[in-house]
């Protein structure tokens, strides 16, 4: 795997999909990644720099808001998830949402998909930036599957997979 397909929270690695990686993916011709530094955990923290591949328009950094009004609520409106906009007292568009369909529903459906085949608590505390696995636990552990089908998808895993066995007739 590429060295660029990992992206660092603190100093866990975020894994990409290994069906999803493709070198071309990771860098364009022309759009290489750009140091780009920004004050980590809190507005008057210690810069941290980062290499950006995705930028906003002014080549800096996304921001969220902008995304969410720019991209991710028109692409949510355009497919009938969200009502199409109306306008606001200002004349611009605004989007009737709620969290269940903001781009935060997207790390939460990652920590479900996640958890739902076993990923330990503390590594997605890691992956999605919480420094407490505490707090990971707390918000996402009714998506943790019980012991008992743990125990069940552990053992139909190792015994249940069809396999030739040595001697067997093959039919003929």
């Amino acid at each position: 795997m590429c060295s660029r397909c990992r992206r660092t929270t603190g100093n866990a690695p975020f894994p990409y999909p290994y069906r999803r990686h493709r070198p071309s993916a990771c860098t364009q011709p022309g759009h290489p990644p750009r140091p780009y530094s920004l004050p980590w955990e809190k507005p008057e923290g210690k810069l941290r720099t980062v290499n950006l591949l995705f930028r906003w328009t002014d080549e800096l950094h996304i921001r969220a808001r902008g995304y969410n009004e720019l991209v991710w609520k028109p692409a949510l409106s355009a497919v009938g998830v969200i009502p199409k906009p109306v306008k606001g007292k200002r004349g611009r568009k605004r989007y009737a949402t709620d969290r269940e369909s903001g781009m935060h529903a997207l790390r939460h459906f990652y920590a479900s998909v996640t958890l739902a085949d076993c990923v330990n608590i503390k590594e997605l505390g890691e992956y999605l930036g919480h420094h407490d696995p505490g707090f990971t636990l707390r918000t996402y552990a009714h998506m943790l599957l019980s012991s008992h089908e743990r125990a069940r998808r552990a053992i139909d895993a190792r015994m249940f997979r069809p396999r030739a066995v040595s001697g067997a007739s093959d039919g003929t």
